[in-house]
């Protein structure tokens, strides 16, 4: 697909508050803010390191340092061609971008497809773990059944026709239905900004790729399953309670019977819970982290 979009004055302003770095020679985007314990969080689809602008600079004022990467493919970081786009190879990139950050340790925060991609990252590096906070995602591969929304993408031709329609109007339009309960709180261009950086570089070429390449096999379930069951570190769920497609009653109870979790903390929210709530999440955040200290 052809690019078409340009960088807005609020991607500019996004891209101005993080910084690039490399690596294994390939040019990565992430917002790094603060000191302290480090929290690494991981976006999911169509979303990238801009849904957490919010929550960053609150970790950083909390005494943390709060980090999101952008994953390959997706939002300011490369899009290389050869790349397989595969939940493994980007969780074994979010362990390099983390080391190559200087991040020893680290408080993860995962959500959506960064769900599966943290599991395996935690699982492939639970020495370098201190905690996970799970928000609106899934951790059974196998028996995961797409939202509508997203099956398209995943059928040539099909999925290139569902992006192309995938404008402002229309994202806006899921957006208010899936991604927040209130649109007011959050700017129009802001919302708007989410399909510009989607499409920036490769016109979504790259997305195509990893919503072809999810990965259901067993191995990589017991894989996801060995991050949170019977380990040193601390796993807790919030959760937007509204998320019309991976709901609490599923996806939720889900990771609470996997992880044995007493509870699944609620927010009045819907899927990008971190757009309407980023205060509450990082509380609960902040809290965890206090309460292993």
């Amino acid at each position: 697909m052809k690019d078409s979009y340009e960088k807005t004055a609020t991607i500019k302003r996004h891209e101005a508050s993080g910084k690039y770095f490399d690596v294994n020679g390939i040019n990565c985007f992430a917002l790094d803010r603060g000191e302290g314990e480090a929290v690494l969080c991981l976006h999911g689809v169509p979303t990238s390191s801009f849904l957490y602008r919010n929550m960053i600079p609150e970790l950083a004022k909390r005494g943390y340092r709060g980090v999101a990467i952008d994953f390959l493919g997706l939002g300011l970081s490369d899009r290389p061609e050869d790349f397989d786009y595969s939940f493994k190879a980007l969780a074994k990139f979010s362990a390099d971008a983390a080391a190559k950050l200087g991040l020893e340790k680290y408080h993860l925060v995962i959500h959506d497809v960064g769900g599966p991609v943290g599991f395996a990252l935690a699982a492939l590096n639970q020495d370098k773990i201190l905690s996970i906070t799970v928000l609106n995602t899934w951790i059974d591969v196998v028996n995961f059944k797409k939202p509508w929304p997203m099956r398209p993408f995943e059928t040539p031709i099909l999925g290139e026709i569902e992006l192309a329609i995938l404008q402002h109007p229309t994202w806006k339009l899921m957006f208010a239905q899936m991604g927040v309960n209130d649109t007011s709180v959050v700017p129009d261009e802001e919302i708007e900004a989410h399909i510009d950086i989607l499409k920036l570089k490769d016109g979504g070429d790259a997305y195509l790729k990893l919503m072809r390449n999810f990965d259901d096999t067993e191995e990589f379930k017991k894989l996801c399953y060995s991050a949170v069951q019977n380990v040193k570190y601390p796993v807790q769920a919030v959760w937007g309670v509204d998320d019309p497609f991976l709901t609490i009653d599923t996806y939720g109870e889900e990771i609470k019977t996997v992880a044995n979790l007493d509870t699944v903390h609620k927010v009045s929210s819907r899927h990008f819970l971190q757009e309407e709530k980023p205060i509450e999440i990082v509380d609960k955040v902040d809290q965890l982290i206090k309460s292993i200290r």
